[in-house]
């Protein structure tokens, strides 16, 4: 069985619909059993969110836009691929009925004044409800048997609304009662991405690019024997081709290397993509939608010897506009509990602390959150350490903004003499500073914060002294 998620560009518009539903074709041809996961068309999501905002305080022209436009978006790819005019109306009535309950859902948040988190979910999940049916009716046209699935019939979640988890024995369950009978049918159930629903039937998402994670949810459930993620790069590159132009694609990546890119800025996979595949132990493959012959990326828990095939360090990647928070004071050493309060103030924000770094003599503790956040994890600090600071056990709590994670992946990294020379020495060179360090335990990952304006040299410098522009396949 496969699993094959479409992003977002790979359903763009008549051209790309059109070329997924070649490469279902093929697959189907190769398969017998193939199961399609997509996102919703590129663009949808945004202009959903952005409409039901505007709704939130008072704006009600924004989604009266977005529901004619997105109708005339979708029409416009049914109308020039489904040639059957009964199919072709159906789908125009659907997109309508969905769109018109998008509308009045939005008039609902105008008169509320408040768009919550389930509102959120519905509103935002309706591109993918639209694109799934298109596709299916795409599929049908060039010859392949297929079904749309609203996802909320299989994939059960929890109930934390705008980054819910999946309830993985309860999803196993609806997923193969639902969708076996199709595959053995010799139907390709199309299946909506990015979304799900409670035991309750409740419609959730699973966060902002939540739809690789769908399919590897899928792929795990149904013991798939590959993941293809299909996107419009031939793969996962050694670094950001915008930064780096000679960046290439990594024909093969365990799956720690991948998740460390992920987490670390690769826009490539959303970065929950691995856990599913690591339990069942699941190949991943990362492939271009517009360039299908690439091999692409193979994500695996064993590297072959290609994976090996020159030196340890795999790819750079970076996260952008960041805040170094930085919690000092000669009173801290030796008084217990002040790093477990500091962390405790942070989470009750909600913050993600990327990255961490702790003088040895326990004088300072600094760690990394989005810029966005550090204002409330600031405040957070300054209130929950309001004693320490007043008996000067800390002086100070601080924060820079307008710094960068750069990030340098590969495998077993640690147990290579002269790793982290090489880094420091090409940054070193470039007269980049280095505000701080960290490596992990996992010996797959250092990580090093520069400021903003010196990260994209810093990741080329960092490219060039391992020579990745000569590691993999050409991108």
């Amino acid at each position: 069985m496969l699993v094959m998620k479409f992003g977002g560009t790979s359903v763009g518009g008549a051209e790309a619909f059109a070329q997924v539903a070649k490469i279902v074709a093929a697959a189907r041809a190769q398969d017998a059993q193939v199961v399609v996961v997509t996102s919703a068309m590129s663009g949808v999501t945004n202009t959903l969110i952005a409409a039901a905002r505007a709704a939130a305080v008072g704006q009600e022209e924004a989604y009266r836009e977005a529901r004619l436009s997105l109708l005339v978006k979708h029409q416009v790819v049914a109308g020039q691929l489904v040639a059957d005019g009964v199919e072709r109306a159906a789908l125009g009535r659907l997109f309508d009925e969905r769109l018109r309950s998008f509308e009045r859902l939005c008039r609902s948040i105008a008169v509320l004044g408040e768009l919550t988190s389930r509102g959120l979910d519905v509103v935002s999940g309706l591109g993918e409800r639209l694109a799934a049916p298109l596709l299916a009716a795409v599929l049908r046209a060039h010859g392949v048997h297929a079904e749309a699935v609203d996802a909320t019939e299989v994939l059960v979640t929890d109930g934390n609304f705008g980054n819910a988890s999946p309830l993985l024995a309860e999803t196993r369950a609806h997923s193969q009662e639902r969708l076996l009978p199709l595959l053995e049918g010799g139907v390709v159930p199309v299946v909506t991405g990015f979304i799900g629903a409670t035991v309750e039937g409740i419609p959730t998402t699973l966060g902002r690019g939540g739809s690789d994670y769908s399919a590897a949810i899928l792929g795990a459930v149904l013991d798939a024997n590959e993941v293809q993620i299909w996107t419009d790069v031939d793969g996962v590159l050694t670094a950001d081709p915008r930064i780096v132009p000679t960046a290439r694609t990594l024909p093969e990546l365990s799956y720690s290397e991948a998740a460390e890119l992920s987490y670390f800025g690769a826009k490539v996979l959303h970065p929950k993509t691995i856990l599913p595949a690591i339990e069942r132990e699941i190949p991943l493959r990362v492939l271009n939608t517009f360039n299908p012959e690439h091999p692409g990326t193979r994500i695996v828990k064993e590297l072959s010897q290609v994976g090996h095939s020159i030196g340890t360090v795999k790819a750079i990647t970076a996260i952008k506009n960041l805040t170094l928070i930085n919690v000092a004071g000669k009173g801290m050493m030796g008084v217990p509990g002040i790093a477990a309060r500091t962390f405790a103030a942070v989470a009750r924000t909600g913050a993600n602390v990327l990255m961490i770094s702790q003088s040895s003599s326990e004088q300072s503790i600094t760690f990394v959150v989005p810029q966005s956040d550090s204002p409330a994890v600031l405040s957070s600090l300054r209130h929950d350490l309001g004693s320490e600071l007043q008996h000067h056990w800390v002086d100070a709590i601080s924060g820079r903004d307008d710094i960068v994670i750069v990030a340098v992946v590969g495998s077993e990294m640690a147990g290579t003499p002269g790793i982290a020379a090489r880094v420091f020495g090409a940054l070193g060179d470039a007269g980049i500073n280095v505000v701080a360090i960290a490596q992990g335990s996992s010996e797959v990952n250092i990580s090093l914060v520069v400021m903003q304006g010196d990260a994209d040299t810093a990741v080329r410098r960092i490219h060039d002294a391992f020579h990745l522009d000569k590691l993999g396949a050409a991108s």
